[in-house]
């Protein structure tokens, strides 16, 4: 192999194909990036086994070849350079040659024979945007588990609904709902995307800014743009009947301004036990809406919001980092909380945006 291109194409790609590299020690051939250099294209390869990536960069190519290099030695060397210069890449025996700014490298290469292709998937097929795609998951994703023990929850439910496409997660404590509008009407069952691998979607294709072709079937799915060709695996198991635990009716309603909330949700969070323990006090006859706090080695805060309240009085706690982490989804100025009792689950949405919902369950004493 031997290529030329710049600093600027191929930095970002081979920094986004490490972090995909596996640290499976029975396989070290995954912790490597396989370069394909081919038809005037340099591809990018890296895999864990449970997602992978090809990404595929015009360059110069004076020969053709394929090289293993290991993913974290090549992403150290072009993430300390700052200079948009040419860069040339020979392989010579079993070292490749990197020639960058002013130092040129010899890294070993890692045999690549046993290196695993990446699976075709085919299936259902549907076209959305990026940045769609990206906001859907942010939207929610931070509100899956994190444990692998029930994976069903440990991943973001996508799911299409007349002209939306639904976006779901839950840990069993919280859960969220992101509602992306379509132009097209989808007709497939619901899929799985395991949380980790949402991360590295979202860091992937949240700097993209085109259409993408998403093909599903039961254990796969792909990720498609002209010059990148993503898959995960899927979580092979049901995901809960989240709409039976939403509310069908309310008792007390609290609009409130977001920032005003968040700011008071920090005092009351200074004082809040071991447990981040935070009480919601409400008596729409005395227009009252304050947040208690206690902390036995601390002291206790009592927090008065101004706030828009109908309903009945109600009294309930809550865990505060629940509470705080639907802000990130919310762009509005102001959010409306429904409460059902002191018991049932609370849910917080936007005024004025209905494509999201946020459901927080109450903590007992």
């Amino acid at each position: 192999m031997k290529i030329e291109c710049t600093t600027n194409k191929i930095k970002n790609a081979i920094i986004q194909a490490e972090r995909i590299t596996g640290k499976n020690l029975t396989l070290p051939v995954l912790g490597s990036i396989l370069l394909i250099a081919n038809q005037k294209l340099l591809t990018i390869r890296a895999t864990n086994l449970s997602i992978g990536v090809d990404i595929k960069i015009p360059v110069k190519i004076k020969e053709e070849g394929i090289v293993a290099i290991r993913g974290d030695i090549l992403s150290n060397l072009f993430s300390n350079t700052t200079k948009d210069n040419i860069v040339t890449f020979e392989s010579v025996d079993n070292t490749l040659h990197v020639t960058l700014d002013n130092n040129k490298s010899v890294i070993k290469t890692i045999p690549h024979e046993d290196y695993p292709t990446l699976p075709i998937v085919s299936g259902n097929e549907f076209v959305i945007s990026s940045k769609k795609l990206t906001e859907g998951l942010k939207s929610v994703y931070y509100s899956a588990s994190i444990s692998d023990i029930k994976p069903e929850i440990g991943s973001v439910y996508i799911y299409p609904e007349d002209d939306n496409l639904f976006f779901v997660a839950t840990d069993s404590f919280r859960l969220a709902e992101k509602k992306i509008k379509l132009k097209q009407h989808l007709d497939f069952s619901g899929f799985l995307l395991p949380y980790k691998n949402v991360v590295e979607i979202i860091k992937i294709f949240d700097n993209i800014n085109e259409d993408i072709t998403i093909t599903i079937n039961k254990n796969q799915a792909s990720i498609t743009t002209p010059n990148l060709y993503f898959t995960t695996r899927l979580v092979d198991a049901v995901f809960p009947d989240y709409k039976q635990i939403i509310p069908k009716e309310y008792t007390t309603t609290a609009t409130i301004l977001k920032q005003d909330f968040i700011n008071s949700l920090k005092i009351s969070n200074i004082f809040s036990d071991k447990f981040n323990q935070i009480t919601i006090k409400i008596d729409p006859n005395k227009k009252v809406f304050e947040l208690l706090s206690k902390n036995n080695d601390i002291g206790e805060n009592t927090t008065n919001v101004q706030t828009a309240l109908t309903g009945e009085g109600v009294e309930v706690n809550f865990n505060y980092k629940y509470i705080t982490d639907a802000f990130q989804s919310i762009n509005t100025d102001s959010i409306t909380i429904f409460l059902y009792g002191n018991t049932k689950p609370t849910v917080i949405k936007p005024v004025g945006d209905n494509t999201f919902m946020y459901l927080v369950m109450p903590m007992h004493r």
